[in-house]
């Protein structure tokens, strides 16, 4: 659509402004089941980057697939397995250097931010002792 292409065209125009060995990035994408885990969506990346390569010369892209953390949500759930590695693959074959996150805790508290918080508290204990 019309925003990818707005956004595309900004980061072009950033990118290129920057040294050759400041380009690499990574553009993250949150994949949540039926709502932008099809081959269309792959698809779109694909062409994204493409754009970037052609345009910016020097530029390294890398994907960092982030499966949607399932919380119970009505609307939004986390896209099977199967359904990363597909999208996944999909990106790989069309030369798109691709990682997949792995989920660190899918409990509510991780959800909600608290992870994060939870460490820090096992970082400091530890370091008093």
């Amino acid at each position: 659509g019309g925003g990818n292409r707005e956004e595309r065209e900004g980061y072009i125009a950033a990118m290129s402004t920057r040294s050759r060995n400041l380009r690499t990035t990574m553009l993250e994408f949150a994949l949540i089941d039926g709502v932008n885990d099809a081959d269309e969506d792959a698809d779109a990346i694909v062409e994204f980057v493409r754009v970037l390569y052609d345009r910016v010369p020097g530029i390294k892209v890398v994907v960092n697939l982030i499966p949607f953390n399932d919380i119970g949500h009505a609307t939004f759930r986390k896209p099977s397995l199967d359904a990363v590695r597909r999208f996944q693959n999909r990106l790989v074959k069309n030369q798109v250097f691709t990682y997949v996150r792995t989920t660190r805790g899918d409990d509510e508290s991780a959800a909600c931010g608290q992870l994060a918080t939870k460490r820090k508290s096992r970082v400091k204990v530890a370091a008093l002792q």
